[in-house]
């Protein structure tokens, strides 16, 4: 009989509780930022992508349907050096000619518990793509919420810095991608 009365009560209040489930979908590219950081010389450098496009959805209660498309433009590279932001767009860096964008296409996200989570996709550099994954942590608070996160690539996986460029010495391999998302939500789709 106790197992009948919590079932009861279970699909009572199942009944009477508001679904108000939210689905984080509108990107501000304006409030978001995308950065890098490596080593020149040995000494560390920072830089950042100040124009890209995200299409993301996310709801913490719905991870199986999440998904984010990220669309970097490679013009707007900004490190913090006139010079070098024309040198890296050249052939032997990102040849922004022919491959003017970034990308990443997430497969899939899971959660790791209280605020973290761990996302998978491809990442596309160059017109070559690999496979990545990187912590994420999701800061919700009301309508609004912050993906933060940072992944290491090697810059030599994806044909960046050619030729006299591919001496590690002179410019690490690593290169760490570091990001914050600013998103808000609108009630989710059912």
């Amino acid at each position: 009989m106790n197992g009948l009365r919590c079932l009861l009560v279970a699909g009572l209040l199942c009944a009477v509780t508001p679904v108000s489930a939210l689905e984080f979908n509108q990107v501000q590219t304006d409030e978001s930022r995308l950065a890098f950081a490596y080593e020149q010389m040995s000494v560390p450098m920072d830089g950042r992508f100040s124009k890209f496009k995200a299409q993301l959805a996310f709801d913490p209660a719905r991870l199986a349907k999440a998904s984010a498309r990220i669309e970097v433009d490679v013009a707007s590279i900004d490190t913090g050096s006139t010079e070098a932001d024309a040198e890296v767009v050249g052939k032997a860096w990102f040849d922004a000619k022919r491959f003017p964008s970034v990308s990443f296409v997430s497969s899939a996200i899971r959660a790791l518990g209280g605020n973290r989570y761990e996302a998978s996709g491809k990442l596309s550099i160059k017109g070559k793509t690999r496979d990545v994954v990187t912590p994420v942590t999701f800061q919700p608070s009301g309508n609004k919420g912050i993906f933060e996160g940072s992944f290491t690539i090697r810059r030599l996986d994806y044909a960046i810095g050619e030729g006299i460029w591919a001496d590690v010495s002179a410019v690490a391999d690593e290169v760490k991608i570091k990001f914050r998302i600013v998103v808000y939500a609108a009630p989710a789709k059912k």
